[in-house]
């Protein structure tokens, strides 16, 4: 098969790979994730350290004041401890009532408390750590000691100051701790894209590989990794140069492949070039001899069977013949055919062959054109037409349509409501000498074929690739056969029953493929459906 350029497209750009973006995600929301808890952790023990310094930084203060308060009443008396500080709270609390309580206001007025925070302090204990309380002028630190006088004096510092420092370290760690992640994040991205870069031209090379039509034909695998990817120092490197180790190893096996190929195929050609002309002379002895010799019966049965033979190794030879040349890329011999016409003519030759069956057409009103060769496409016709014959047995309905699609193209089917085709060769059934007798096959035995019908000797084993009148351009010309003879051949076997050789739909495919269409096969039992698309002849400007 010739190799059809321009069959790979590169991919697009490298980031736009789906396994190596995902690789890239994770990684980067790995690094993320660790840099989060990383700046949590900080987070958490600044804010842990910033409160104990605080907390303590105030209880000295907290104190300092209980400690001038206490000895405001030494001198004698009960004097009034509230000191001139905006925001501190003093309270003398005498035989279980709060007496002289207050705190002064920021425009330095005295501010008395409720009741609430009476009851508040009053749950104070002399001598007890410093506690924290709510009261309605707020969040306040609270101690109580005893006076000389007996009575219990109440310090109270607000904590307004230690909270707002507290949020203002923590919107300061949220802030550079974002801020920083959005610089680590980027930079850990380009940095990730960079390094990853020689993964995504791994991937692109084997993407490029993966879409190479490598089953048959000539393929020009030149790709390979750039030496920049595939230094064995490395651990990227390692699988760049172990993909390209790969890559040789597979193009060396590809061009041994290819040499072989062409080889089988110079052979087949040539053996069967050689072979077309003593089968020739085989026939026409044969001829020559049923009706110049006089045979017994076994005689004509013998020489009828050697003419069967022939006849069947001549078409088995062009038909590999014709694979060898549609192998080469020979130029078709293009003229405007019509399709229509083709199912017809081709039809009515089915129906002479094989009139046991039930042949239905479904044309068009409007002719079905296409650009192509006509000869070829006649093969085409017969062969579908020929396998649906070989494979059903008496009184199948085969159908044959014709119809244009609405691309244009043209679209073919051949349909047969026969035993189906086994759904494990369904996917082989276009391969050369592939056979499933097992699974499609006529069931017919061999039989005597009815007096007023010719003799089965001379029937030939599929419909004539060329027409009645003159040989085809483009395929060589066999011999006609002689008249048959007087005297019907009894016991003389039918075609079907000497089996196939598995060129005809590997033709059928390499004939549509040359013309630029497609052939596709659906079976099942009672229904198997040929369909044949070919591309819609181009309009001449």
């Amino acid at each position: 098969m010739p190799h059809h350029p321009g069959a790979v497209r590169p991919p697009g750009p490298d980031w736009r790979n789906p396994s190596t973006w995902h690789l890239r995600t994770r990684l980067v929301l790995v690094a993320m994730a660790l840099l989060v808890a990383i700046c949590g952790a900080v987070g958490i023990v600044s804010y842990a350290s910033m409160d104990f310094f605080l907390t303590r930084q105030l209880d000295d203060q907290l104190l300092q004041a209980a400690a001038r308060a206490r000895d405001s009443g030494r001198s004698g008396g009960r004097a009034d401890p509230l000191e001139a500080r905006i925001g501190t709270l003093n309270a003398r609390i005498d035989d279980d009532s709060v007496r002289s309580s207050g705190f002064l206001a920021e425009d330095g007025t005295r501010e008395p408390l409720t009741d609430e925070d009476d009851e508040a302090l009053l749950g104070l204990s002399p001598g007890s750590e410093p506690l924290n309380r709510t009261l309605s002028a707020g969040a306040y630190r609270l101690v109580a000691a005893k006076a000389p006088d007996g009575d219990v004096i109440i310090t109270g510092l607000p904590l307004a100051d230690r909270q707002n420092t507290l949020a203002s370290l923590v919107w300061t760690m949220v802030i550079v701790s974002a801020g920083g992640l959005l610089v680590i994040g980027l930079a850990g991205t380009a940095l990730i894209r960079r390094t990853m870069k020689p993964l995504d031209q791994l991937s692109e090379v084997a993407t490029q590989v993966s879409r190479l039509p490598l089953d048959a034909g000539e393929v020009a695998l030149a790709v390979r990794v750039p030496e920049s990817a595939a230094h064995p120092g490395t651990e990227v490197g390692s699988v760049g140069h172990a993909l390209n180790l790969m890559l040789d190893n597979v193009s060396n096996a590809l061009q041994a492949r290819q040499e072989s190929e062409m080889k089988v195929r110079q052979f087949v050609a040539d053996a069967s070039h050689e072979l077309r002309t003593p089968l020739t002379a085989i026939r026409g002895y044969t001829e020559l001899m049923r009706m110049t010799e006089r045979f017994t019966p076994d005689g004509q049965k013998s020489l009828a069977r050697v003419q069967s033979q022939s006849e069947r190794m001549t078409t088995l030879v062009e038909d590999l013949l014709l694979l060898a040349r549609l192998d080469e890329g020979q130029p078709l011999k293009l003229s405007d055919v019509d399709l229509t016409q083709l199912a017809v003519e081709t039809v009515s030759d089915e129906k002479v062959m094989a009139p046991d069956r039930v042949w239905h057409l479904e044309l068009p009103e409007e002719p079905v054109v296409v650009r192509g060769d006509a000869t070829q496409l006649h093969q085409v016709l017969a062969n579908l037409l020929s396998n649906a014959r070989k494979h059903t047995g008496p009184g199948t309905t085969v159908v044959t349509g014709v119809q244009r699609a609405p691309d244009g193209s043209a679209v073919v089917r051949v349909t047969d409501n026969g035993p189906g085709i086994a759904p494990e060769f369904v996917g082989r059934v276009f391969a050369r000498f592939t056979r499933a007798d097992a699974s499609r096959k006529n069931p017919v035995a061999v039989t005597t074929p009815a007096p007023s019908r010719q003799p089965v000797a001379h029937v030939p084993q599929r419909p004539p690739r060329l027409p009645a009148a003159g040989s085809a351009p483009g395929l060589p010309a066999a011999p006609a056969p002689a008249a048959p003879a007087p005297a019907p051949v009894a016991s003389a076997p039918v075609a079907s029953a000497e089996g196939t050789s598995g060129l005809g739909l590997s033709i059928v495919q390499s004939i549509v493929e040359a013309h630029g269409g497609t052939v596709t096969v659906t079976s099942v039992p009672g229904r198997t459906e040929f369909t044949v698309r070919l591309p819609a002849a181009k309009t001449e400007s």
